[in-house]
């Protein structure tokens, strides 16, 4: 958003809906009340988050998304929301299709939307291995719970293994093959 000049109010959308958009979308495909919507906290989050941001001037460091502590908070959140919107399109019998869909929204749903509306191709959709990482989570769970395995042991271990795969792939470059 401060790349794009975008003021105050453009800032407070851009990362609202990046920080709770996937999760509206997922909760409307289950045909639920968005969370976001009946609870304070997640808005307070992404409240004090910004202004802690713009307080340390935070958003001014060109390469932040580059930082140690950055790209470890940023894997664990894509890891938990992706095993989120896996777990409850299973609980709701969610077929294969159905689940990674669920991962994958609810992990980069709000990144996609952000960057639609500030008028770029989704970064998901063009760099790295990111939007993978949710992907192959979605798969793990759902094989999982096929094999009625799914376990809070199982469910640990397949957090652990996406933390490792998406620092490996970050730090590694991986990318999927283009067809150009």
């Amino acid at each position: 958003a401060t790349r794009k000049k975008l003021d105050l109010l453009g800032l407070f959308i851009a990362s609202s809906l990046t920080a709770l958009g996937g999760g509206v979308i997922r909760d409307l495909l289950l045909d639920r009340t968005p969370i976001s919507f009946t609870l304070s906290y997640p808005s307070v989050i992404v409240i004090s988050t910004l202004m802690l941001f713009i307080f340390f001037s935070l958003h001014r460091k060109i390469d932040l998304e580059k930082r140690i502590f950055f790209v470890i908070s940023d894997t664990i959140g894509l890891v938990a929301f992706s095993i989120a919107g896996a777990i409850l399109a299973i609980d709701a019998g969610f077929n294969l299709f159905g689940v990674l869909i669920l991962a994958f929204t609810t992990a980069v749903g709000g990144g996609i939307i952000r960057d639609v509306m500030i008028n770029e191709v989704p970064t998901v959709l063009i760099s790295d291995f990111y939007g993978s990482i949710a992907i192959v989570i979605g798969l793990m769970l759902y094989g999982l719970s096929a094999a009625s395995l799914l376990n809070p042991t199982t469910l640990f271990i397949v957090a652990f293994l996406g933390i490792i795969i998406r620092l490996l792939a970050y730090y590694r470059s991986w990318k999927l093959p283009r067809l150009y």
